[in-house]
């Protein structure tokens, strides 16, 4: 697949298929996620890997909870407040792997690095017939202590994104795009 193709077609997974996704396979996108650019070539990141649905559940519920909590504490409800009261709503859509992209929290550039490392990796899944979706309702709370615990991380890392993985049941199609702001300094 060329590289234009990749960029146009990838897009966000909401529905996928129970069909687990093989370790191999996980770590080749990881591969194509290290070669992404990083400031100084800190390389700050790191992966980690939830394939277990319990555990998968247990991170929703708990992202849910947190988002609500978080909302109220500034009086503001959530755009998907209805969705987050909903007992049936798993936000990592039962997709089979969960991939976090953390890095070292001393990095001034992490966020850039690590988001830069998973556009790659959701590219490269697209071209290997894989779905993803950036997860940012779970994003605060895997910066959380009970969110930090249960996946394992350090305090001294920063969960930058939460991205879902698996074979899609279906292709959503495509999104209107605005037009660039483009803004020429001659």
């Amino acid at each position: 697949m060329e590289i234009k193709e990749a960029i146009q077609g990838r897009r966000s997974v909401r529905e996928y298929t129970s069909e687990p996704v093989q370790e191999a396979t996980i770590l080749e996108l990881i591969g194509a996620a290290i070669m992404a650019p990083s400031a100084m070539n800190e390389q700050p990141w790191a992966f980690t890997v939830v394939r277990d649905q319990a555990l998968l559940a247990k991170l929703s519920d708990g992202a849910k909870a947190h988002v609500i909590a978080t909302a109220q504490t500034d009086g503001s409800a959530h755009p998907a407040h209805g969705l987050l009261d909903d007992v049936d709503f798993q936000i990592f859509y039962h997709a089979p792997v969960l991939v976090v992209f953390s890095g070292v929290t001393q990095s001034p550039w992490v966020v850039h690095d690590c988001t830069l490392a998973s556009e790659n990796f959701m590219l490269a899944a697209h071209a290997a017939g894989l779905g993803t979706c950036w997860i940012g309702l779970a994003q605060s709370y895997c910066n959380t202590a009970e969110g930090k615990s249960a996946l394992g991380l350090s305090g001294t890392w920063t969960a930058v994104a939460p991205i879902i993985l698996g074979r899609p049941k279906v292709t959503p199609p495509p999104t209107s795009r605005k037009a660039p702001q483009v803004h020429w300094v001659t």
